[in-house]
């Protein structure tokens, strides 16, 4: 947040080239994700976000919470990028 003339401006989209934005976007995901990556079912580092499970039905319970908890968030995935 910054002050502007008129009001408090509160950023919703990281800007270009801002100090730092790798490691904003690491620390934003690692709380939207906080306690599946403590359950060690997900891993992210930056914009990767990897579900790994041991049983089928309980990967696609992670990937739906995930998806759920990014657009909570206004973040969304291209999934041509998903695999």
């Amino acid at each position: 947040m910054f002050m502007t003339p008129k009001e408090l401006f509160e950023l919703m989209v990281i800007f270009f080239r801002l100090m730092n934005s790798l490691m904003t976007f690491q620390t934003m995901i690692n709380e939207i994700l906080w306690n599946l990556i403590n359950t060690e079912a997900v891993r992210n580092f930056i914009n990767n976000i990897i579900v790994e499970t041991k049983k089928e039905e309980r990967h696609d319970k992670v990937v739906e919470e995930v998806v759920k908890r990014l657009a909570k968030n206004d973040l969304y995935i291209k999934l041509e990028k998903c695999k």
